[in-house]
């Protein structure tokens, strides 16, 4: 079913990572060529043979982002891809699709997006004001991440056919979610200084638009990812406390310290809540920024910058991290180098508030 999103986006233009120019052609060959190299081999068709395709995508270790658009009645037949999922979130104009196995759906700008699964053969008919966010995710990324979510291996595909055809609702608050991490990943990755040079936050930022697909589209693992997390017994974070203290100068990830706990993701989060009130992730901020601190009250102004004491403990926006660093401390982090020039004083209990 069509569903259609209230006009409050309207305004804002899609990112279309202007910085990563793939191909720009009237080729119908040439548009083939290119989607091929980057996403998958495919059959393109159009009337005749007209499109004005555009074509911008960078890849990293995780997964694929691109913006496409032919502005044309563009239709693709697509057969199976086996080792990847194709994320398609319809930002402007329609599509209608359908697969092997009967399956149909059709997609509106900000409404509705699809996945194209590894086993099945998709044709997706473009109308001529389409334009799409694609994300090429490989089936051991996500289905990895998605063990690491469940506590538990995976081995099979996610089916996402369920419900929504097997098309994904960008109306519900998963789904906003979901394409808004997508453009902001865009987004930022189309900034000079963004994440395009910050590999660990990228990353991160990745993981967090894989958990929201997961949780966005329905399919045989939904029950799964929804139900309570494990009960946690007292003193469960011990061993995860303790890594965390020793490694907090790594690009650790809710993923890693699930690991070193034995737990799944949801169960790591719900220990930190239940045992500190508090994500992972928050706690980990507040170690660094204690180290920080730490090394900002036993280094010379004269010869460090507090941007690269910032950096080197994981902090990479730094007016975020003064206003961090000021509410935690109650000043900033320059008037802590220079009131406290060559003197030594303990740090905060990375515990304490």
């Amino acid at each position: 079913m069509l569903q259609t999103r209230p006009d409050d986006d309207a305004a804002v233009p899609p990112p279309r990572l202007l910085r990563y120019p793939v191909l720009g052609t009237k080729s119908l060959e040439e548009a083939r060529d290119a989607v091929t190299r980057i996403y998958l081999d495919h059959e393109l068709t159009a009337p005749d043979d007209r499109v004005a395709m555009t074509l911008n995508a960078t890849s990293d270790r995780v997964f694929t982002v691109g913006y496409l658009t032919y502005a044309s009645s563009a239709t693709l037949v697509m057969p199976p891809t086996e080792d990847n999922y194709h994320v398609n979130l319809t930002v402007a104009g329609s599509t209608r699709a359908d697969r092997t196995d009967g399956e149909r759906a059709r997609t509106a700008a900000r409404a509705s997006g699809i996945v194209l699964q590894p086993d099945q053969t998709n044709t997706v008919r473009w109308s001529p004001d389409a334009e799409q966010l694609i994300l090429k995710i490989p089936r051991r990324s996500l289905e990895t991440h998605l063990s690491e979510q469940l506590n538990r291996p995976v081995h099979d595909i996610v089916d996402f056919d369920f419900d929504f055809d097997y098309g994904i609702d960008l109306t519900t608050p998963t789904g906003r979610t979901l394409l808004a991490s997508v453009e902001f990943l865009a987004r930022e990755l189309d900034r000079p200084g963004g994440l395009a040079d910050m590999p660990i936050a990228r990353e991160q930022l990745e993981a967090f638009v894989m958990t929201q697909l997961l949780h966005t589209g329905r399919h045989r693992y939904t029950d799964a990812l929804t139900a309570p997390a494990d009960p946690v017994r007292a003193g469960r974070l011990g061993p995860v406390l303790e890594y965390m203290e020793q490694h907090a100068d790594s690009p650790l990830t809710p993923q890693e310290l699930a690991r070193v706990g034995h737990m799944s993701i949801r169960t790591l989060h719900a220990a930190f809540q239940q045992e500190l009130g508090e994500s992972p992730m928050n706690h980990l901020r507040r170690i660094r920024l204690d180290r920080v601190r730490a090394e900002l009250l036993r280094c010379d102004a004269a010869t460090v910058r507090v941007t690269d004491v910032a950096l080197r403990w994981g902090f990479f926006h730094q007016s975020r991290f003064a206003q961090q660093y000021r509410e935690r401390f109650g000043e900033l982090p320059r008037e802590t180098l220079r009131r406290h020039r060559g003197q030594a004083h303990p740090a905060a209990s990375p515990h304490g508030s």
